[in-house]
Order: structure tokens, then sequence, then C-alpha cells
């Protein structure tokens, strides 16, 4: 019996590990389908992704259903849906604020809040309070005398003396906004006492 002996050449080229090349490629296409993987779920989890504003108010629905005949069948086989609408005005609070005093009167000279306008002011905090929503500019005003800068820094000040007093009794700083006229914006002609005591005021104005 024979044995077939191999030459040391081709013994070692036997013993020699197979080609990288093939493992580099497999090596490859596994990180290829990884990363496809990982594009796809982000893609998919972009698709997903609803445009709708979460704010959107959802419509009231009453359902009708429909009845059953005598025979015991439904007359119409299908319920019948309608969309009531929903009255979110609150006419209510706008009654009340209308009916609230809204003016202000001061002495000459003079921003100082007096007592006898305390019972508007604490109106009027309650009224914001009661209502996040409710926005109102306060307008100060002078009577004619004095110089046109004089008296917008007056009016101003007396707005803000209003706009500071409604703040402490409740209305946040967002909800109340001071300006002034001076005195462009007369209540009241005339230049005697009478005229010019209605023009030394702060006017309330719901926005």
């Amino acid at each position: 019996m024979k044995t077939m002996r191999m030459s040391a050449p081709k013994a070692a080229a036997a013993r020699r590990p197979p080609p990288q090349g093939g493992a580099r490629k497999l090596g490859a296409a596994r990180r290829f389908l990884e990363s496809w993987s990982v594009w796809a779920a982000v893609a998919l989890l972009a698709g997903c992704a609803s445009g709708v504003k979460l704010d959107d108010a959802a419509p009231v629905e009453t359902r009708t259903l429909a009845t059953t005949g005598a025979g015991g069948a439904a007359g119409s086989g299908t319920s019948q849906t309608t969309v009531t609408s929903v009255d979110l005005t609150n006419k209510g609070g706008s009654a009340a604020i209308n009916a609230l005093p809204k003016i202000v009167y001061f002495d000459f000279d003079s921003f100082v809040v007096k007592d006898e306008f305390r019972p508007t002011i604490e109106a009027n905090a309650k009224a914001l309070t009661a209502d996040r929503k409710q926005r109102v500019v306060i307008e100060g005003h002078t009577d004619e005398r004095g110089g046109r800068e004089y008296n917008l820094a007056l009016g101003q000040k007396r707005a803000e003396s209003v706009q500071k007093a409604l703040v402490l009794l409740g209305a946040s700083d967002g909800q109340v906004e001071a300006v002034s006229f001076g005195k462009e914006r007369s209540a009241a002609q005339g230049s005697d006492e009478a005229a010019m005591a209605k023009n030394r005021r702060a006017e309330l104005k719901y926005r």
C-alpha cells in the first residue's frame, strides 16, 4: 500500500487560513445592514410624527341613536351624528366688566390715588384676578395747565399709580399697561375748576 506524501510547499499551503477578503466583505455587509436598520427606524419615527397642533380644540359631538320600529327593526339602521358648537364667549363676564367704574380722579398736580377711589380699583382688580385673560390699559390724563412734557410725565405717573394698586391687589403685570396722553385728550372743555377736575384722571380701558 502506497502512502501519498504531500510536498512541503503544498502542505504549507493547505495549513494556511482562508483568505481574509471574504471575512472583510461579510463584516462590511453586516455593518451596512445595521446602519440601514437604524436610519429606517428614524425614518419610521419621523413618518409617525403628527403635525396636528396639540392645542386644537376638539368639537363636541351629540349622537342621536336611531329609533327602533314596531316590527323590531331599526328605522334607519344607522346613527345620526351632529356637531354642536360650544360658546366660549364670557358674556356674563363682559357685562360685569362693562358695569365697573373705570375712572379715577386726581387732585391738582398729584398722582396719589385718593381713598374715595379705592372701591373702583378694588372692583377692577377683582375682575382681573377672576379672569386672567382680561387686559386693561390705564390712560393717564391731566388738565391744561403746564407744559406738554410735564403733563405727559404727570399723566404717566397717574396711570402707573393705578397700575401698581391693581397689581398689589392681585392682577398680574401682564394684564395691566400704563400709558399717558398728558393734556391732549380732555374729557371736558373749559378752563374753570369743574372742567379741569374732570380732566385730571386715569381711565381704565379693557381690550
